[in-house]
Parts: C-alpha cells; sequence; structure tokens
C-alpha cells in the first residue's frame, strides 16, 4: 500500500464518522504531493496518520484546516520529522478495558495482567473502572468507559486482579507532565470525552503504579512473565500493537506467547495475526478482532466504544 492509499483508507474506515477533522486531513493528506513527499523521507514505519498527526498536535501545530497544516509541516519540517522518528502511537486509550472486560471477567480468578505495549500501563486497570453497556452498569470507580454491546451478556463483576505489569520499548510516565502531553496529542480533536477519560485513568495508575518494563515484546516476555505469582491466571493482552512489529518478530511473539502458561488476549487488526475464515465486520469501518489463545471471538471498535460478538 503506497502512502497515498494508506491516508486515503484511514479517512475512510479509521476516521469517518468518528473525527471529520482527522477524515478531511487524511483524504488532503493524500492527495498532497508535497506532505507525502516528506513523508516519503521517513521509514516506513514512522510514516502512520496518527503519528504525523499527533506530533503536529503535540508541537502545537494546526490540524483543523489542511491547508495550515500543511504550511506548519512544511515551516517545521525538521522538528515535525524529527519527533516522528523518535516517539511511535502510544494510544493508551482506557476504554479499550470495555472490550477486554466480558473475556477477563471469563477467566480463572484471580489475575495478573500482562500487557504487551502497556505505553503508560493504563489498560492495566479493568477492576478499578466503571463500564456502561447500554442499559447495564457497572463498578463504581476510575472512569465511566461506555460500550455499544451486541450478540452477548456483558458480565455481573468485575475481573479480580492482585498483579499487573506492562513491557513496552518505551514506557510511558503518567506522572511525567511531557509524556501525558505526548497520550493527549493522541486523542483525536473532537474527543473530549477521551481527553476526560485520560486524565480520571492517569489518577487511578499514579495512585497505584504499575509495574512498566522497557522491552522487547519477544525477548523480554518470559522473564516478566515468570514473576507473576502463583495462584493467579496469568493474562498477556495486547491491543492495536502488531501492526507495528517487524513480521518475523510478530511470527516469534505469537509462537512464544502461545507456549507461556495461562492466557492470551489479543485485539488487533485481523491482518495481523494468522488468517482464519471470519464472517465481514458490520458496516465499512475499521474494526479489531478480538481473540482469546488464538480463538477469534468478536469484532471491536479502536477505542472500546463497541464490540461485535461473533456467532458461537
Amino acid at each position: 500500500m503506497t502512502t497515498a492509499e494508506l491516508y486515503a483508507e484511514f479517512a475512510v474506515r479509521e476516521a469517518r464518522g468518528i473525527s471529520p477533522t482527522y477524515a478531511a486531513l487524511a483524504h488532503a493528506v493524500s492527495e498532497d504531493s508535497h506532505l507525502l513527499a516528506f513523508l516519503a523521507a521517513l521509514p516506513e514505519a514512522k510514516r502512520q496518520p496518527n503519528l504525523l498527526f499527533g506530533v503536529v498536535r503535540f508541537l502545537g501545530g494546526p490540524v483543523e484546516d489542511p491547508a495550515a497544516f500543511g504550511e506548519f509541516v512544511a515551516a517545521n519540517a525538521g522538528a515535525v520529522a524529527a519527533q516522528m522518528r523518535v516517539r511511535a502511537t502510544q494510544t493508551n486509550e482506557a476504554g479499550r478495558c470495555a472490550a477486554l472486560l466480558p473475556v477477563l471477567a471469563g477467566l480463572p480468578q484471580p489475575l495478573a495482567l500482562l500487557e504487551v505495549g502497556a505505553s503508560a500501563g493504563l489498560c492495566l486497570y479493568p477492576d478499578r473502572y466503571s463500564y456502561r453497556y447500554g442499559d447495564l452498569a457497572l463498578g463504581t470507580g476510575g472512569p465511566v468507559l461506555d460500550c455499544a454491546a451486541t450478540g452477548f451478556t456483558p458480565p455481573a463483576a468485575l475481573p479480580q486482579v492482585v498483579w499487573r505489569a506492562g513491557l513496552d520499548l518505551n514506557p510511558l510516565d503518567v506522572t511525567d507532565p511531557d509524556d501525558v502531553a505526548w497520550l493527549d496529542a493522541l486523542i483525536w480533536p473532537e474527543h473530549a470525552h477521551r481527553r476526560d477519560r485520560l486524565r480520571a485513568a492517569a489518577a487511578v495508575a499514579a495512585a497505584d503504579p504499575p509495574r512498566l518494563i522497557r522491552g522487547d515484546l519477544v525477548e523480554d516476555l518470559p522473564g516478566l512473565a515468570a514473576l507473576a505469582p502463583a495462584g493467579a491466571t496469568l493474562v498477556v493482552f495486547h491491543t492495536s500493537v502488531l501492526y507495528q512489529v517487524p513480521m518475523p518478530h510478530r511470527r516469534a511473539f505469537v509462537s512464544l506467547v502461545g507456549d507461556l502458561p495461562g492466557h492470551w488476549i489479543s485485539n488487533e487488526s485481523p491482518e495481523t495475526l494468522p488468517r482464519v475464515d471470519l464472517p465481514e465486520p458490520p458496516g465499512g469501518n475499521l474494526y479489531n478482532l478480538l481473540a482469546l489463545d488464538g480463538r477469534p471471538l468478536a469484532w471491536t471498535r479502536s477505542h472500546g466504544q463497541e464490540m461485535v460478538w461473533l456467532a458461537a
């Protein structure tokens, strides 16, 4: 896929109906020869729409007007490129816990959670947040996570978590203003509710910081998993991470995680995992595939705002 196609697809399948600002901006980038030339000078993995848009926002640039956006990138090309080279899309969306919760609640309790690609670790607190699945409310603490649920009965109780740890190449610290500013810059412009949720989830994490380890998802996973307490069910999980991992390393991770004790929850775009026969996702939007130990369970939206359970 060319960079122009990447941005055009992002506009239609990811941003349409969710962020009019980013839908219009991504469409404009897909047709702007100057911006495409700027992106072509970066490594392929650093050309992602969310990374470019987040860096411009982080640097104080405009994203509401495509023309002003292009002018800002042209005038600050060195600074934008430098930030894109050293940063990654580490969107730490606590709302994704709403998609993970039904699976976590159904596993043998208590749980030892280990997130791969944990960013600041905000998804390591599914037991501390509150949830709303239509008319069903669950939990009393933290931010309230709304999820439109189809095809399944939401859990009646929160999971019991006795240990939580995260692995990331560049873990972020919710007590560091610069790290929180980067997390904020990755939130799409219209999503004020997600900014409120970020602040509330960051407060939960700051009150009881998780164990976050700087490391590789293959080389360092076994050592961290070995620290999980005996008597707890180890759960290795990740959301929207594997697309950033080169294919040979991705295959090595899938092989490794399958041999660990406990369970593996993945919530990734279907293309990143071994191919299986699946029904078409709802509508024309982009969905992740939620799976337990490699078995597909549901289609989910990237911020946890919707999940559609697959037929048995």
